[in-house]
């Protein structure tokens, strides 16, 4: 990507930064030439070894966004830093604990739904309503949410990240119906299985379904998966740069006509519309 594409000198904000996509999203707009200001809970130690060339581009900071000042904390830093905050990229969110919940509805506290819908939706909330004022004062910008297929793929095992992320899917359109006349977008990448930490991890969820398939390792695991009856047809989990490289377009003005969209990165796993 290159500076004539328009993210050369945009101050992007990405929450959830440190693994995964977040990271990938991260490297993906230091190449496009943007400043970036990370945040998640330990992003200083995990972003130590991203790759750029002028360090001023990228500030790291430890936050947790699940707090009800995080997600300002994070902009806040963006402002100070750099003076501005033009695109937002809401990515942090997953399984509480890290996993499914293989108990399904009945195992889901109420506890349990709070902090999921405070860490997939509220996050997104608090973000957006931080990083609002340096938009609108400098007349436009871009909001991606990172949302899942989950949100219109439910299932017992995740009954609560489902709901949230539908819930995060609502609010992104209504924001982007607000905000469109004042300059600002607002779209939703909603990837499938990804091949982030929470899969290929040592213990992580490959390798639990490795032995409950009764499979040499995760790898084996996540290809049978991919390959099953009702799998995805294109064989395989997504790579984070993937996803991110879908981030970066709809963030840049390449997408300027697009707000208020759901873009499905799944390898063909939806069959529905």
């Amino acid at each position: 990507m290159t500076s004539a594409e328009g993210l050369s000198g945009k101050v992007a904000v990405v929450t959830g930064a440190g693994r995964g996509i977040g990271r990938a999203v991260c490297e993906e707009f230091l190449l496009a030439g943007a400043c970036v200001v990370a945040g998640s809970r330990t992003a200083g130690a995990d972003l130590a070894d991203l790759p750029v060339a002028d360090a001023d581009r990228l500030y790291a900071v430890d936050v947790d966004l699940a707090t009800p000042d995080g997600p300002g904390r994070l902009v806040g830093t963006a402002e100070h830093r750099f003076g501005r905050a033009d695109i937002l990229v809401n990515n942090v969110g997953g399984f509480p604990g890290g996993e499914p919940r293989f108990g399904g509805f009945r195992s889901v506290s109420d506890d349990d739904w709070m902090h999921t819908v405070e860490f997939n939706l509220l996050t997104t909330v608090r973000a957006v309503r931080a990083v609002l004022p340096l938009m609108l004062e400098h007349s436009g910008g871009s909001i991606v949410n990172v949302s899942s297929v989950n949100a219109r793929l439910p299932a017992p095992n995740v009954v609560d990240y489902a709901a949230a992320k539908a819930a995060l899917n609502s609010l992104s359109k209504s924001l982007s119906a607000e905000f469109a006349a004042e300059g600002i977008r607002v779209n939703t990448v909603s990837p499938g299985p990804v091949r982030t930490p929470l899969w290929t991890a040592p213990g992580g969820l490959a390798e639990q379904a490795a032995e409950a398939m009764e499979l040499t390792d995760g790898e084996a695991a996540m290809k049978a998966m991919a390959d099953g009856i009702g799998g995805i047809p294109l064989g395989r989990f997504a790579e984070p740069g993937e996803v991110a490289r879908l981030v970066r377009f709809l963030a840049g003005p390449a997408a300027a006509y697009i707000t208020g969209s759901e873009v499905v990165i799944d390898g063909g796993l939806l069959r529905t519309v």
